[in-house]
């Protein structure tokens, strides 16, 4: 019998070299796409792992495999981390999936930036340097009412900046049922203290009255601050005050209001079947000095947060050093300004801006999609899940109308023996497709809200590349 010492040595001897691999024509599509670099630390890597299983019993790798598993590592490695997906959550605008999804128009005019240099601040017809809000100011004060306006990068940034230049060292007033936390633990009793504002609650959880807020201020008031609570509801004995009241109070104080809409929308959202939303333009017709809302929730643009009201006081905001550490880039402000000209025309919005068509869907058109889709996925999972259209419940998501849902259609996939490992391991292959499938599981299936799917043929070309698991396709178990 052979000594294993001397078989062992002799199999890592018939490896190849790290050049032997390089020179291969699999190796040489990994050097071009790759560059030389980092191909050659693929194949050492890959010779590492020959090595030690040589030595385990296991057969020497040929050239050939070796040059495969390296450009399999380099490939993978390739696949850039914020990937593409399918929002089969429900939630429409989902904070993890990148909220709001851009027009067409507006791709288009961010590409464009990308491409060329851009007049961002410099004004073409003067030749001299331009302010880059110029670019979306008149169209904000036209869409919402307001004098001025201004731009940062998100609705967190706007609000700090408005209590850190008009309320620095003064006090800020604000109800108690209104001291939200958002998502990321951003808390406003937190941002108000970084602002450098004093915060002053006044009333209760449930219940506040204007002689609360009349009571409060005084010499050393800097804002009086009413924040919409998008991402909750209070119900039962409660009361507020309206913007409009909290507005006479405030300005017979001669004190500005500070209205934190959060999620925002420039639109009436009941146009298009959906719950009325306040709008930006009914905040400054009740009153508010300033106003603060997003640009990449009900809006439907990219990530941006919006400051408008009085003049003087974004002005005061612009001078403010803090401005400048907060503006948007060239891209961010071709794309805004693009999502911003789609509200001239209200009557094609919903056709044009991607959050609205997906919210006002019709309940047909996803049944539809969904009866055409059932069987592509009967064929693909065999007989260790059943198939089903089910109705659901989507919602907008990113705190936006928390108490509202819209009704759905879904696909659900279900194991047959009903088993939770064979529900998380379809859960992962869908995942693991190239545009990973993100459903949500519920009632013991995996299901596929239909509402955010638009790109059916690309969706559809994923699936029929699918499949489950070999272990649930035959036995219904992971």
């Amino acid at each position: 019998m052979r000594d294993p010492a001397l078989a062992a040595r002799d199999a890592l001897r018939a490896l190849p070299s790290v050049d032997q691999v390089l020179n291969l024509e699999t190796a040489r599509a990994a050097l071009s796409r790759h560059g030389r670099a980092a191909a050659t630390k693929a194949v050492r890597a890959a010779l590492d792992a020959a090595r030690a299983a040589t030595r385990a019993g296991a057969p020497a790798a040929s050239a050939d495999e070796l040059a495969g598993a390296a450009l399999r590592v380099l490939e993978a490695e390739a696949q850039p981390s914020l990937r593409a997906v399918f929002n089969l959550t429900g939630t429409v605008l989902h904070t993890n999936l990148g909220r709001a999804i851009l027009s067409e128009e507006a791709i288009v005019a961010a590409t464009a930036a990308m491409r060329s240099a851009v007049a961002l601040e410099f004004d073409v017809e003067s030749g001299k340097r331009g302010e880059r809000d110029d670019h979306v100011r008149a169209l904000l004060c036209e869409l919402t009412g307001a004098e001025d306006a201004t731009v940062v990068n998100n609705n967190a940034a706007a609000v700090l900046l408005v209590l850190n230049t008009l309320a620095l060292g003064k006090e800020s007033i604000v109800s108690r049922g209104e001291l939200i936390e958002i998502g990321g633990a951003f808390r406003m009793p937190d941002i108000m203290a970084r602002a450098g504002t004093t915060l002053v609650e006044v009333g209760t959880t449930n219940r506040t009255h204007p002689k609360d807020y009349a009571g409060a201020i005084g010499p050393q008031t800097g804002l009086v601050v009413k924040v919409h609570t998008s991402n909750y509801r209070i119900e039962g004995f409660t009361a507020e005050v309206s913007p409009r009241d909290l507005a006479d109070i405030a300005h017979e104080r001669e004190v500005p209001l500070f209205h934190d809409l959060g999620s925002g929308t420039l639109a009436d959202l009941a146009r298009y079947g959906l719950v009325h939303e306040p709008t930006v333009r009914e905040s400054i017709d009740d009153g508010a000095d300033i106003v603060t809302f997003s640009g990449d929730k009900l809006l439907g643009g990219p990530q941006t947060g919006f400051i408008v009201g009085r003049r003087d006081l974004i002005a005061a905001i612009n001078k403010n050093p803090m401005k400048r550490a907060l503006r948007v880039d060239k891209i961010r402000l071709a794309a805004l300004e693009a999502t911003l000209r789609l509200y001239r025309d209200p009557d094609r919005l919903a056709t044009r801006l991607p959050t609205l068509r997906l919210l006002a869907r019709p309940l047909a058109e996803m049944q539809a999609l969904a009866e055409r889709l059932k069987p592509l996925f009967a064929a693909r999972l065999g007989t260790g899940f059943t198939v089903s259209i089910v109705p659901c419940k989507s919602q907008i998501g990113s705190g936006a109308l928390p108490l509202e849902t819209l009704p759905s259609v879904a696909l659900a996939l279900a194991p047959v023996d009903r088993s939770g490992r064979a529900l998380d391991a379809l859960a992962r292959a869908l995942r693991a497709l190239p545009v990973p499938v993100i459903g949500r599981i519920e009632d013991g299936a995996v299901l596929l809200d239909l509402r955010c799917l638009l790109d059916e043929t690309g969706f559809s070309a994923a699936i029929a590349q699918f499949a489950a698991p070999e272990s649930e396709r035959a036995h219904g178990v992971a």
